[in-house]
């Protein structure tokens, strides 16, 4: 027994030496530095930002200000929150801004129906547009960027044969939801809120949103595990496009008028950029819900900042590219350092 533990002793390898208490602790601290501020990063800008226009910006902090910055991001919010559940599947919807205006384009046509039924049918429009764009995607097999990039071009063509000029919209009922409040708070702020509220249970308290990131941090391994990668994502896309046509109610209520040429131009990128800066990792396999809406108040309140301090709107358009460069810049970093601890 005795030679057997020698032996066994003898051809073991060599422990290497101890390091001194403590001497992987910055390394350590540093990483998890990086990543809490990778997660929190947003809400820090946020305040800060928030705290330099109460300094700097005159009538910052006045109620009618507060309530133009939160009627005008509410809808930004509502189409965020789509865009975000379908880059959780590791995808993309370039088709959200072209839904909005389609949907502002069959609304003068069946406001005669009443508010619910003009409203109804732009978001079965929505539906419709959603429901393709997750066929496509997940039973034909197109990429996502290709399959909305095509019916993007598509729904725009065919807004502007249903509207093609600005329409006033008189009905009392969209006066009521663009410009009503609840007890000092507007409606739209209302239904930005109860969808964020919806969106938050749906990923984190039901089986679909476990199974959707799930599948977007891999969809193969999912398959195999026998989820119904399919028909989830062909509801992803469905939702998204759902909520891009309740945006598109919401703006056509606020401007109590519909034009489908300009409605809805270049928010698929607003709401990319609020997904991404919200921490919503473009690789897909994860759904930041209240990073998402921080993020798009972020983004409100830099346009809100610079036009207030009379720098035109394409700095402020500048100025969030730079912002999303750097939101997925620290993105592949925090991957990078994760593949390599592994």
């Amino acid at each position: 027994m005795a030679e057997h533990t020698a032996t066994a002793a003898g051809t073991a390898p060599a422990s290497p030496p101890a390091s001194p208490p403590g001497a992987d602790a910055p390394a350590s601290r540093r990483r998890l530095d990086g990543e809490w501020f990778r997660r929190n990063g947003v809400y820090l800008g946020l305040v800060a930002l928030v705290v330099v226009n109460l300094v700097i910006t005159p009538n910052f902090a006045s109620t009618g200000s507060l309530r133009l910055q939160m009627v005008q991001v509410a809808p930004i919010i509502v189409v965020s929150l789509g865009m975000a559940m379908v880059i959780g599947t590791g995808g993309i919807d370039l088709s959200v801004g072209a839904v909005m205006a389609m949907t502002a384009a069959v609304i003068p046509l069946y406001i005669g129906y009443g508010t619910l039924g003009a409203i109804s049918v732009g978001l079965i429009a929505g539906v419709l547009s959603g429901a393709l764009a997750g066929s496509v995607v997940a039973r034909i097999g197109v990429q996502p960027i290709i399959a909305t990039l095509a019916i993007m071009v598509g729904l725009r063509g065919l807004a502007n044969i249903f509207g093609g000029q600005i329409k006033s919209i008189r009905d009392p009922g969209f006066r009521e939801l663009g410009s009503g409040d609840l007890f000092g708070i507007p409606w739209v702020v209302l239904v930005a809120v109860v969808v964020a509220v919806l969106v938050w249970v749906l990923m984190s308290r039901t089986t679909f949103g476990r199974q959707l990131v799930a599948i977007g941090g891999n969809a193969r391994a999912s398959q195999l595990a026998g989820l119904p990668v399919k028909r989830v994502l062909t509801t992803v896309y469905v939702i998204s496009g759902l909520l891009a046509a309740l945006a598109g109610v919401l703006l056509v209520a606020r401007n109590q008028a519909s034009d489908p040429t300009q409605l809805g131009r270049l928010v698929e990128l607003t709401a990319i950029t609020a997904v991404v800066v919200g921490g919503t990792p473009l690789t897909g396999g994860q759904v930041r819900v209240l990073g998402t809406v921080a993020g798009a108040l972020l983004m409100q309140l830099i346009t809100y900042t610079l036009v207030a301090h009379d720098i035109t709107n394409s700095v402020a358009q500048m100025v969030q590219a730079v912002i999303v460069v750097l939101a997925v810049y620290a993105q592949v970093g925090t991957r990078k350092r994760r593949r390599s601890r592994a």
